[in-house]
């Protein structure tokens, strides 16, 4: 189990690892044409260094889910900075 933590841990999206923090939007890209993109509220981030995966909250039906983000999604930071490595 550690390895796959740890895997989701250095999770690279666009060069960058990713992180949040509980307010930041989770924004995944959708891989149709004809489809939206969707957008989350991160109501519950798992680990102490913002890595996924995280708590959301669907902003188009209110669901909730857990969530390991792929490398469609980018997190959408509201005034925050990355942590410091």
């Amino acid at each position: 189990m550690t390895g796959s933590v740890s895997m989701f841990r250095s999770l690279l999206v666009k060069g960058r690892a990713m992180y949040a923090k509980i307010g930041d939007r989770l924004v995944v890209h959708s891989a149709h044409v004809d489809e939206p993109d969707r957008d989350a509220e991160i109501l519950e981030v798992q680990s102490a260094d913002g890595s996924p995966p995280y708590l959301v909250r669907w902003s188009d039906n209110g669901h909730t889910a857990l969530i390991f983000p792929g490398a469609d999604a980018h997190v959408e930071h509201f005034g925050s900075a990355p942590p410091a490595e």
